[in-house]
């Protein structure tokens, strides 16, 4: 087998990020350094125009912005990875679900520096429309079966805020059960 060279390595590497399916990106203290064609695609701009920004614009609000970072900053200080599913924003202002990965370079100070994943997952989930920031973060949890207590705990609420919250879902989206809700939220339903 013969060995690549360094510049027939590097061609390699940037070919496998330009080309990815999947947005991805380099971020030094959540400001994107770097991102890919489909990162930029996915949320309406080009590559150039998202060098150097911070992720902030890209979540529906600066709480989830916020929140997700206070959620993830732990797991990967642990983990050195954290991922999840949550709703994103484009440029235009449409919401979409998108499943995220990120691992950190150095665990002790996870957003230094970063790279993440980014997979639009609107095809097989869709947003509710009309929900509130909070019903939104809510809902998030939901479609993955925390229950209200782990809820409440994650978000800093009371378990019966959560179920107010909850019961508000339901209404909205016609909902009436728990499955339903899930389902709907997920798109299934």
């Amino acid at each position: 087998m013969q060995e690549l060279s360094i510049a027939s390595t590097l061609d390699a590497l940037r070919l496998a990020f330009e080309l990815a399916p999947v947005g991805m990106c380099v971020t030094e203290e959540r400001v994107v350094v770097l991102c890919n064609p489909a990162f930029a695609a996915m949320f309406g701009y080009e590559p150039a125009e998202l060098s150097g920004q911070p992720l902030a614009p890209l979540y529906p609000s600066d709480d989830e912005y916020r929140h997700i970072g206070a959620l993830g900053l732990p797991v990967m200080r642990e983990q050195g990875t954290y991922g999840d599913e949550r709703i994103m924003r484009r440029r235009d202002g449409t919401l979409f679900w998108c499943h995220v990965v990120g691992r950190a370079v150095d665990r002790s100070q996870p957003f230094a520096r970063a790279v993440w994943m980014f997979e639009d997952i609107s095809q097989r989930r869709r947003v509710a429309s009309g929900l509130t920031p909070r019903e939104r973060t809510v809902a998030q949890h939901l479609v993955t079966g925390a229950t209200s207590k782990h809820i409440a705990r994650a978000l800093g609420l009371s378990p019966r805020t959560v179920e107010a919250h909850r019961g508000r879902l339901m209404k909205k989206l016609g909902a009436a059960n728990q499955g339903e809700l899930v389902a709907r939220l997920i798109g299934a339903g």
